[in-house]
């Protein structure tokens, strides 16, 4: 490997920083030269990696100047829109996991598993889709290209991780309002309808996402979806429940053929033994899970679906990563 790539790590200090650190490290990029980034708050502090102590430095507007080849931003959409165009304007290209590009029509969207050339189409800025549409759409990818969707259900039971160490903390803090960093109740023992803000139809945001982000990856932009999304007390790892209407019909057969023929999807669906993916089974690891592969007999060609996937890793750092890979 060439030995002359630098990479920007924005939000380095962050949950998912951290994690794209474990990533590049497991995929073994030691010939890179690094740089870490985050805030005034964090900088100055150390991290470890590849085995060498790194300094954590404040980003500036002039902290592109050096010149980098890649940034992988993870430090919230403000900080994306601020400083992303900057690094792109010298020639380093973005990978952002914030939500601030995402429906840019001049930003590419990407999962490498579904539209990977959509990589090459960029601009400086590659989106990082949301985390929970990342899992959804490599399965509903594969089945697209054969069956053809016209519609699709999302019921998402989402990790605490994915709202971040305040989310994490608010489910440690167990029912103790008075220490509430992030979810408006307490997450312990509770299923939260709600995550992100409400829009004026009375979606959240992040079912807003769902839906537009898949419309955008699979390039369909007329496609039926609906989503509810649904915060749960689980530490890591999302959950969904995924109905997909077809234009064709299907034998189940074939459906559990393609999803165990496709790379980086694992099909664990044994309900006579009680296998079906679960979190505590996903967890690092970058693969997509399904199981409870099964028709609807409610509606005509349609199908029901359960896939897991480790939200911080592939619905974030290792997606990332991937998306390097391919450019490189």
């Amino acid at each position: 490997m060439e030995k002359n790539y630098k990479l920007a790590i924005v939000g380095a200090t962050g949950l998912v920083g951290r994690t794209v650190l474990k990533v590049l490290e497991e995929k073994n990029f030691p010939n890179f030269k690094y740089k870490l980034f985050a805030s005034k708050k964090s900088a100055g502090s150390k991290l470890k990696f590849f085995g060498k102590e790194y300094i954590v430095e404040e980003l500036t507007e002039k902290s592109f100047d050096e010149g980098f080849n890649f940034a992988i931003f993870s430090a919230g959409g403000e900080t994306s829109k601020k400083y992303a165009p900057i690094a792109a304007s010298k020639n380093c290209i973005v990978i952002d996991n914030s939500n601030a590009f995402r429906m840019d029509e001049n930003v590419p969207l990407v999962v490498p598993e579904v539209n990977p050339n959509d990589i090459f189409k960029n601009k400086g800025i590659i989106a990082n889709p949301n985390c929970s549409t990342i899992q959804a759409v490599v399965p509903l990818k594969v089945l697209d290209d054969r069956y053809n969707i016209k519609r699709i259900v999302y019921s998402t039971y989402q990790a605490v991780s994915g709202a971040g160490k305040n989310g994490l903390e608010d489910l440690l803090s167990k029912a103790d309002y008075s220490s509430l960093k992030k979810f408006p109740h307490p997450i312990y023992n509770n299923c939260l309808p709600q995550i992100d803000v409400f829009m004026d139809d009375g979606y959240t945001k992040e079912e807003h996402k769902m839906i537009n982000e898949t419309r955008k990856i699979l390039g369909k932009t007329n496609i039926k979806i609906t989503a509810t999304t649904v915060r749960v007390p689980v530490e890591n790892c999302h959950g969904e429940s995924i109905n997909v209407e077809f234009d064709k019909d299907f034998e189940l057969d074939d459906i559990f053929k393609i999803l165990s023929d496709t790379p980086h999807i694992v099909v664990m669906d044994d309900i006579n033994n009680n296998v079906y993916p679960i979190a505590t089974k996903v967890s690092g690891k970058d693969d997509v899970f399904v199981g409870r592969i099964r028709r609807d007999f409610s509606q005509k060609n349609s199908l029901n679906l359960w896939v897991v996937a480790d939200n911080i890793r592939k619905g974030a750092a290792s997606n990332a990563v991937q998306i390097m890979e391919k450019l490189l």
